[in-house]
């Protein structure tokens, strides 16, 4: 079975950077997958922050993270961990984190999938 596990979140600093992990098992990136990282704030949406499926070239951030958020993963493929790495972060990106992945191949883009495996979340807060 898929299982994610997020990681990295904390209390910083406006203009403070953090590296959030998602460690999956269960699959491995030699196979076909997209995968997205996510975030919701209390009493709002949530927020698809940036997306890549395998199938396609390039990755979709959305326009509140674009140039600030970075997601990456391990070019080992022996090590299955998304990364999303959170520069210039501001009090508005306080939220739960969350990574997905839907682990085949699909001919969608990113930004129209149904991911069906989710990680737990993991907090950030921003401080002003």
């Amino acid at each position: 079975d898929v299982q994610l596990q997020a990681f990295g979140g904390g209390l910083v600093q406006a203009g403070s950077s953090l590296n959030l992990s998602c460690e999956v098992s269960g699959f491995t990136f030699r196979d076909d997958y997209a995968v997205a990282w996510y975030r919701q704030a209390p009493g709002k949406e949530r927020e698809r922050l940036a997306c890549t499926n395998s199938v396609y070239s390039g990755t979709y951030y959305a326009a509140s993270v674009k140039g600030r958020f970075t997601m990456y993963r391990n070019r080992n493929n022996e090590k299955n961990t998304l990364y999303l790495q959170m520069n210039n972060l501001k009090p508005e990106d306080t939220a739960v984190y969350h990574c997905a992945i839907l682990p085949i191949r699909i001919l969608k883009q990113c930004t129209e999938i149904k991911y069906d495996y989710w990680g737990q979340g993991t907090q950030v807060t921003v401080s002003s």
